[in-house]
């Protein structure tokens, strides 16, 4: 999810400093996201800032240093109307760690390195889901439980994609090329070598 985007979002409800958005980002999103960062979050503001998103004032206080309240732009508000209004592509293609494990593990022509692979994955899935399941249950924002629910069926097609792989790779005869030869440590190669 593109940050600043969630942040001009935030903006266009009303002007507001750091710490608010913070806060509100945070309640906006639940606890599937994790907490954000606040250095990263002025660096965002900082950019915005110079794309001319937003535009920020000093307000001066008293014991603290001064407060920045940021305010969104009419840049600002055309650039999320057209995030807005466009699909949202997968933010990392189809590149997936797990994938190139099952490659590897594959490749090795182990079935019990593969087997091992699958096993090892479908038991942080199934742990992930009642993670999830416990947070829903939770949730008293329906936004909140729609990130979870969406959370929840990314990790149920990640199972299916293990099933998949347990299928294609451990039911189905042949699937598995043969393991590669050792190559015979030196020392180890016969006399007539």
């Amino acid at each position: 999810m593109p940050i600043h985007h969630a942040v001009l979002s935030l903006l266009s409800r009303g002007p507001s400093h750091g710490y608010e958005l913070k806060g509100a980002f945070e309640t906006a999103v639940g606890p599937q996201w994790g907490p954000l960062n606040i250095g990263h979050l002025y660096q965002i503001l900082d950019r915005l800032s110079r794309d001319g998103m937003v535009s920020s004032q000093r307000h001066a206080q008293a014991v603290k240093p001064d407060r920045v309240v940021y305010e969104i732009t009419e840049t600002g508000r055309a650039e999320l109307r057209r995030w807005l209004g466009e699909a949202s592509p997968r933010s990392g293609g189809f590149r997936d760690d797990f994938f190139l494990k099952v490659t590897a593990a594959a490749r090795s022509g182990d079935a019990d390195t593969v087997r091992t692979v699958l096993t090892h994955q479908r038991t942080y899935l199934m742990r992930e889901l009642r993670n999830l399941d416990g947070l829903r249950r939770k949730a008293a924002d329906p936004v909140v439980a729609l990130l979870l629910s969406a959370a929840t069926r990314h990790v149920e097609a990640d199972l299916s994609f293990v099933d998949d792989a347990d299928r294609a790779l451990l039911r189905t005869p042949g699937a598995l090329p043969a393991a590669p030869a050792v190559p015979a440590a030196r020392g180890e190669l016969s006399a007539g070598a």
